[in-house]
């Protein structure tokens, strides 16, 4: 199985975004929370630096909006360049052409489930996305503690991928560290978000390896 490693720039220095983003080396993705003090109650980044920082680095971008109107705005953030634009199940009005709109612009489709969202009420759309982000915190700020209760949702959505009915990347995002992401690569999460385990750390780019040789090891038998 191979595991994405997302750094999250909500836990880094804003001031200087693109040595910032230079010192994730190895990173898969990078993460950025797009927050408008609407839906969630903080207020981040926006278009415009979205814009800038994809200048400045070859890292794809992974965007997720926690806003309200994403049907309005994502197509924006694909057509900046974003690889990756993630909207709320919980905001979005029209899914499936949201979805189908990020694709025609060059974007992958990701869906994200807040922690009280029910899994079943979106089985039916998920076929339109690419990635489904299982927050396993509630979304607004960073640094807030893993909730292990979100694991039986992970573990379902892996179990529809395997058997074919789902073709997507399961991500989580929140709380993710060095003593939680085995147990999210156990249950079958294969993209982890993670901010201040990587930008809290002296080491950025030894942090990125350090949690997929985690998760990694997590899924790997071991041998007589």
């Amino acid at each position: 199985m191979s595991f994405l490693i997302a750094p999250s720039i909500l836990s880094a220095d804003f001031a200087r975004l693109a040595d910032e983003a230079a010192s994730v080396r190895g990173a898969d993705w990078l993460h950025v929370d797009v927050m408008d003090n609407h839906f969630v109650p903080n207020l981040t980044l926006g278009l415009p630096v979205v814009q800038s920082l994809r200048a400045a680095t070859d890292i794809p971008l992974d965007c997720h909006l926690m806003i309200e109107d994403p049907d309005r705005w994502a197509i924006g953030y694909a057509e900046a360049g974003a690889y990756n634009v993630t909207v709320h199940a919980e905001a979005v009005r029209d899914p499936i052409t949201t979805a189908v709109d990020l694709r025609a612009a060059g974007a992958k489709a990701g869906l994200s489930l807040k922690p009280g969202t029910d899994l079943d009420d979106w089985i039916d759309v998920l076929p339109h996305y690419d990635t489904l982000l299982v927050m396993t915190v509630e979304p607004g700020f960073g640094g807030q503690s893993f909730m292990p209760e979100m694991m039986d949702k992970v573990r379902r959505a892996r179990r529809m991928v395997q058997t074919g009915h789902l073709r997507l990347v399961v991500q989580v995002d929140g709380g993710i560290a060095p003593d939680t992401i085995a147990e999210a690569a156990e249950a079958g999460a294969d993209c982890f978000v993670a901010g201040s385990a990587v930008y809290g750390s002296a080491d950025r780019a030894h942090a990125v390896a350090e949690l997929r040789r985690l998760a990694e090891t997590a899924v790997t038998p071991e041998s007589d």
